[in-house]
């Protein structure tokens, strides 16, 4: 399945080694690190707040991309920015898939053994063992990290609490400044609550009360500037979905989109 993907945010994959005992997969060589290394670094500044929301929104893209668009879909299970990889333009590279399931399209879910990292793992997930598309919409609890530049998986408050349930009553407060760091606030202006917002919807415990990744991806499109996004869709593949007339011709598991359900869609989230 890994050789059959083709998206520019995702790691190409090579071939296969077998000259070694333990044959190896080799991938496309991604020059730059990963997004940890540039988000974590000990320099007071980092990713600029327009490196972020690009980079942001081209990981949405190609975990929309492995949800939706291809023949059997994929969860990635493990997205984290140390499993980012970034080019010599600061180009988002997803990568290691190692823990990833994929899902019979009939198939809304699957149940299995947890795998994932503590601070981006899906609680429901982790209580059930039903690995649907939604954990990996959890997963973009990547979105405070960017905004916080703390490690979920690492940073806990004093009175014990995990930095994503910091974040969220911070957010119901009406105080999140006080966790955001101060680079993001003075170069993210107003666009930082609704990344905060989306993030939080991204949170939610209740798995049927997330976005899905395609509605992840949309509201990260309309964040970006005129000029980048209009770039952004000449440079991407087309999906190849059937018309509105053929879809309704197909079964309903088809997970192509007609114009209203993009419309319905978009709606969700300010422009």
């Amino acid at each position: 399945m890994l050789s059959q993907i083709n998206h520019k945010n995702i790691v190409k994959l090579k071939g296969c080694c077998l000259e070694t005992k333990v044959p190896l997969l080799a991938y496309e060589f991604i020059s730059n690190g990963t997004l940890s290394d540039h988000l974590h670094t000990e320099e007071p500044r980092s990713l600029t707040w327009k490196d972020r929301l690009r980079i942001t929104g081209e990981i949405s893209k190609a975990i929309a991309y492995l949800h939706s668009t291809i023949s059997v879909p994929i969860i990635h299970r493990d997205i984290k920015p140390s499993n980012i990889l970034l080019d010599d333009t600061l180009t988002a590279k997803v990568s290691d898939f190692g823990a990833s399931r994929y899902i019979p399209i009939d198939q809304t879910g699957t149940t299995t053994a947890v795998q994932g990292t503590i601070g981006y793992l899906d609680p429901m997930y982790y209580y059930t063992r039903r690995l649907t598309e939604s954990s990996d919409v959890y997963s973009f609890v990547v979105l405070v990290e960017f905004l916080t530049r703390k490690r979920p998986s690492l940073c806990i408050s004093s009175e014990g609490d995990w930095i994503v349930t910091q974040f969220v009553e911070l957010h119901e407060d009406g105080n999140l400044v006080d966790i955001l760091y101060p680079q993001v606030v003075e170069e993210g202006g107003n666009e930082v609550e609704e990344v905060a917002t989306l993030a939080v919807s991204c949170m939610k415990l209740v798995a049927g009360e997330r976005p899905t990744m395609r509605q992840v991806k949309m509201a990260m499109e309309a964040l970006q500037p005129p000029k980048n996004r209009v770039l952004g869709n000449l440079a991407t593949p087309s999906l190849n979905c059937p018309s509105t007339s053929r879809r309704a011709k197909q079964s309903e598991t088809s997970r192509c989109y007609s114009l209203e359900e993009e419309f319905i869609l978009s709606s969700r989230y300010p422009r």
